[in-house]
């Protein structure tokens, strides 16, 4: 019996321990701290391409150095460099069969000044069709390391403006070209298109930090969120001009840094664990398609993104979601890992929006990883929407600091054991 007692005794001072090592690191002061710093004035709203977004990369570097993080593979400093372009369209037509090709039923993504394309050889075909569901599909196709011409059934119409919108904006250099048709032939025989651009390269960065595994050195956990932002606009009624992402995704990012702050003061991962803040989110998700394309996908047993974490969820505090909750059983993982505790993880409750393949998880989880989305945004239709979102609006003062302190507590509980090699989540069903 004394043994029992004191084997239980022994137990109950761990775990107070180890609630105590983790409110130190892990509080409502540090969150404000670094959200206060994220989300202020002077960075301009963290817009890609921007004195902004460098300055925000800075901070984020150097906290990374003050938890005495690794680099990033053979990189010399915790900044990912990422060579972009922007094509601007100056002349497109062609034909598809019969039906004549123009910029309003043809979206070319590509790093080409010019494009003379005459027959189907070297172009692999791909389809979207009324049934699929447009993002699934088209967004792994946008980032394919082949050419291809991909017909999309004019039932996607819709869907079809915002894949224009996006091959026209910055995009990760690379030797290949998506040539997207909005047509109702499926099938054709014949095509041609002429395409001249003016090309535009620029550099972006991500931010990433290391703590290399103990006995399984080449299996990754990564943990992420984007630090960009949308930078200054017109000002709205209060003359406020500064986008400044408060909760988009300074949270998130906060959530980063402090997590990988907390997994280096314990020096006991087994698998390596990865911090990166991606930028070019906003933009079209350039910072993590560029940096999954330096990993091993089989490598990679778990991706944690952490988006719009600083608002109650629908559930209210000590709650948030998995998107894609049904794809892998990462959720259950986790949850089970909180057994006895107050959170509770749930399954994306707005499904409709099609949110597992709307932020940075989306590149890896096309490759078969379990990556999920942790998010309390409410992202319904208004009045039950965030009403800050994409707005000036989203400041400092609306997030709760104390709740935020309790999600990615909970994040770094709930992960322990797919930190320590126990738990590998199943995989996510690759995309075509």
């Amino acid at each position: 019996m004394k043994k029992v007692i004191l084997f239980v005794g022994a137990g109950l001072i761990s775990l107070l321990s180890f609630s105590q090592n983790i409110d130190k690191i892990i509080n409502a002061a540090e969150v404000e701290r670094i959200e206060r710093i994220l989300s202020a004035d002077d960075m301009q709203g963290r817009k890609v391409f921007t004195p902004g977004i460098d300055k925000a990369a800075d901070f984020i570097a150097a906290e990374f150095a003050k938890s005495n993080l690794a680099f990033f593979g053979d990189n010399k400093s915790y900044f990912q460099e990422i060579k972009m372009v922007k094509a601007k369209s100056l002349e497109l037509s062609g034909t598809l069969d019969a039906e004549t090709l123009s910029s309003s039923n043809t979206a070319v993504n590509t790093s080409s000044a010019g494009l003379q394309i005459n027959g189907l050889a070297g172009y692999e075909v791909k389809r979207i069709k009324k049934e699929d569901d447009f993002f699934k599909v088209a967004y792994p196709l946008t980032q394919a390391n082949k050419n291809l011409l991909v017909l999309v059934d004019t039932a996607q119409a819709g869907f079809f403006k915002r894949l224009q919108w996006l091959t026209a904006r910055d995009k990760v250099k690379s030797a290949y070209t998506q040539i997207f048709v909005l047509t109702a032939n499926l099938n054709p025989t014949s095509f041609q298109l002429n395409n001249n651009n003016e090309i535009r390269e620029q550099s972006l960065k991500n931010v990433v930090a290391v703590i290399p595994g103990k006995s399984k050195k080449d299996e990754y956990v990564v943990f992420g969120g984007h630090y960009d932002h949308l930078g200054i606009g017109k000002p709205d009624s209060k003359g406020d001009s500064i986008y400044n992402g408060a909760n988009d995704d300074a949270a998130g990012t906060t959530a980063v840094m402090m997590l990988a702050k907390y997994f280096s003061s314990l020096k006991n991962n087994e698998r390596t664990l990865i911090f990166v803040a991606f930028t070019a989110e906003e933009s079209g998700g350039y910072g993590s398609k560029y940096f999954s394309n330096q990993l091993d996908p089989e490598k990679v047993m778990a991706m944690f993104n952490i988006e719009m974490i600083g608002t109650e969820s629908k559930w209210g505090t000590n709650s948030a979601y998995i998107t894609g909750y049904e794809k892998s059983d990462m959720g259950k993982i986790l949850q089970s890992n909180l057994a006895g505790s107050k959170f509770k993880f749930e399954p994306d409750p707005y499904p409709k929006q099609n949110l597992f393949y709307r932020s940075d998880n989306a590149t890896l989880a096309a490759l078969g990883v379990p990556a999920h989305t942790i998010s309390t945004s409410k992202m319904e239709q208004p009045p039950n929407n965030e009403p800050n979102y994409h707005k000036q609006s989203d400041e400092i003062e609306t997030l709760d600091m104390i709740n935020m302190a309790e999600i990615i507590k909970a994040i770094a509980i709930s992960s322990k054991t797919i930190v320590s090699g126990k738990d590998t989540p199943t995989r996510v069903e690759k995309a075509n």
